[in-house]
């Protein structure tokens, strides 16, 4: 039974892969993943703000942000309640090369196209393997249009790739107007991978206190509808690898994520809820699963359930809509 897959050019054993999470935050975190068979670790994310850029453009970016969006209303953690300073978290990093065989991918979260890019050099110098961006972005002002957002990501990923040369991946938000076309941008950009999709921690209203409070809540199976969709709509059609994250809690998730065309699916909840032991029993359910239906290998799979190769390519557009709708039974 061969569950190897690759991933952005890195040669993993099975295509279940922790995502970026606290889980990493550790030496010990890191090492626990691998030991519950991790075949890469995603480590938590280094954000923009942690990083000493020059304090006029900081000043800029937290100004600019009070006024365009209602999240922003209420205060960036201060400096000591982030994970680690950037000192610090490249220093994991290199501990983490010193001390597991599997690949580390580095994570860098940031929408300003500005100083702290030049760290994705400096993840890359501590030993990461491969660098993730997660670009949380909320275009809240209504005079940005969408070109000029997309602009944004593409800037991004092309000032981080003139800094490296291991693979980048872009962590995306499914909140474009038309996703193929930013998909297919940014794969001729040169992203070497996609990662379908962040959540967007929606805020939370307290009328007692008249404060806007964050609010993460775990996701679940239910989730998964989402990116399952645009990863059957994407494969085949960009050169960048596909990842599949949020909403895989399974074995049979993780099987939808790759017959949908995903070479990895993420998982973070199904960890945070239920320990790092849960990722065997994901990998060991995803076996049994191909030996039953006689799969010999998860290449076999990939891909077989995509729309280019699905026998009604067109459930994934309008016609799944219309029979849902048209199908439903009042109880």
């Amino acid at each position: 039974m061969d569950l190897t897959t690759t991933y952005m050019g890195l040669k993993l054993k099975h295509p279940i892969v922790p995502s970026a999470s606290p889980l990493s935050k550790s030496l010990s975190g890191i090492r626990a993943l691998e030991d519950a068979g991790a075949p890469a670790i995603t480590m938590y994310s280094l954000f923009e703000e942690q990083i000493d850029i020059d304090a006029l453009a900081q000043h800029h970016f937290i100004e600019q942000a009070l006024y365009v969006s209602a999240e922003a209303t209420a205060p960036f953690p201060e400096k000591a309640e982030y994970n680690r300073d950037p000192d610090g978290y490249l220093e994991l990093i290199r501990h983490a090369k010193e001390t597991v065989a599997v690949p580390v991918i580095g994570s860098l979260n940031g929408v300003t196209p500005g100083g702290w890019v030049e760290y994705a050099r400096k993840i890359e110098q501590a030993g990461a393997s491969a660098l993730e961006l997660n670009v949380y972005f909320l275009p809240t002002n209504p005079r940005m249009n969408c070109d000029e957002v997309e602009r944004l990501y593409v800037t991004i990923l092309k000032e981080v790739k003139s800094h490296v040369k291991i693979p980048v991946a872009m962590k995306l938000s499914p909140f474009f107007s038309a996703f193929p076309n930013m998909a297919h941008k940014l794969d001729e950009a040169g992203a070497n991978g996609l990662v379908l999709f962040n959540r967007f921690y929606q805020p939370d209203l307290n009328p007692e206190e008249l404060a806007v409070e964050p609010n993460l809540v775990l996701s679940d199976s239910d989730e998964l509808r989402l990116p399952l969709r645009w990863i059957a709509i994407l494969c085949g059609h960009v050169k960048a690898s596909l990842a599949l994250t949020t909403g895989v809690h399974t074995p049979e998730d993780a099987v939808k994520a790759v017959m949908a065309g995903a070479d990895v699916a993420n998982v973070c909840s199904v960890l945070l809820h239920g320990g790092v032991g849960k990722l065997g029993e994901l990998v060991n359910g995803l076996r049994t699963w191909m030996e039953s239906h006689e799969y010999e290998s998860v290449g076999q799979m990939k891909g077989c359930l995509s729309q280019r190769s699905c026998p009604e390519p067109a459930a994934f557009e309008r016609a799944n809509y219309m029979k849902a709708l048209t199908h439903y039974q009042i109880q």
